[in-house]
């Protein structure tokens, strides 16, 4: 009998115990076999759960842990990268290792070892594509979440978002306030490899991705409510994924961090606060332009019983 295709993740985190553990047991129990878990800042609740569970593998990323490499990077993106990198070279234990995040879920709708199984033997990566989560309203049933997702390829795109989202869609990419690149999963054993965010890279430069995991999606909670959206904005906006210099498409005339600052220096949070309720709240009226073109998701991740399930002490 063929062994099964094994697959495993890789994570740098920093966030509270539960959401921590709801990012892990989630996995395991759609078939991770082994999740690499790097903490950006200490949890040890979270620590001591994972280090308990056998197919949970935790490293506390602390002063010593960046004393015995050249230097801790002052980026949080450049430390996800050596992360996950260090992960791969040192023998993963599956044959598929993907890099993501603790705000992202995979959500497949197929075993997806099955669906790594069946791609051709020299695929050296896959990618899954990313939909994103819409904040409920207040007569919304709460036992799932809405989502947008945005087309793959860029010229409908444009002409689907400026239709979904009429003041703010021929600024935007896809709707999205975060990637539409998705993330991407890579064949283990490959020599001079390393991760990035979205790609990996050898000695010849960036790995052209030939392959999209279709039947899983990506489910990305970037700004699930108000809240916490505005409290992770301030971060964003110079550190993060709005952070001055990073660039979108061409089609689309501003980048996140001006397009928030002019929005602001408009209005203040109020105006931001307008363009979150047009964008990112599942409204009937959004949800019904999101569904006219296919681009909207219901998913209940049951993340609780999952929880109580891979980690019972944190039920």
């Amino acid at each position: 009998m063929q062994q099964s295709t094994k697959w495993g993740l890789v994570s740098t985190i920093k966030a509270d115990a539960e959401t921590i553990l709801n990012f892990a047991a989630h996995h395991l129990e759609i078939g991770a076999h082994r999740i690499h878990i790097y903490l950006d800042a200490d949890c040890p609740d979270a620590r001591t759960a994972l280090d308990a569970h056998p197919r949970c593998t935790v490293t506390l990323t602390d002063d010593a842990y960046w004393s015995r490499r050249r230097a801790r990077p002052d980026a949080h993106q450049a430390r996800q990268t050596a992360n996950a990198t260090r992960a791969y070279r040192r023998r993963p234990g599956v044959d598929w290792l993907g890099h993501v995040d603790v705000d992202e879920f995979l959500c497949p709708s197929t075993p997806f070892a099955a669906q790594l199984a069946a791609l051709p033997e020299d695929a050296r990566t896959a990618r899954v594509r990313p939909i994103e989560a819409l904040a409920s309203t207040a007569d919304d049933p709460a036992d799932a979440t809405w989502f947008k997702a945005c087309h793959p390829r860029q010229s409908p795109r444009n002409a689907q978002t400026e239709e979904i989202y009429p003041t703010f869609g021929a600024l935007l990419n896809g709707g999205f306030l975060s990637h539409v690149a998705g993330k991407i999963f890579v064949r283990t054993g490959q020599q001079n490899l390393s991760l990035r965010i979205h790609n990996a890279f050898d000695g010849d430069g960036q790995i052209p991705n030939r392959h999209d995991l279709d039947q899983t999606l990506l489910c990305h909670f970037h700004a699930h409510s108000w809240d916490t959206w505005q409290r992770a904005y301030r971060y964003r906006l110079h550190s993060g994924s709005y952070r001055a210099g990073l660039k979108g498409p061409d089609s689309v005339p501003m980048t996140m961090n001006a397009l928030f600052n002019a929005i602001e220096s408009e209005g203040g949070v109020p105006a931001l606060r307008r363009f979150y309720d047009e964008v990112c709240t599942a409204t009937p009226a959004l949800r019904a332009r999101l569904a006219a073109h296919n681009l909207l998701h219901r998913v209940d991740l049951n993340l609780d019983a999952k929880r109580a399930k891979h980690f019972p002490h944190h039920a």
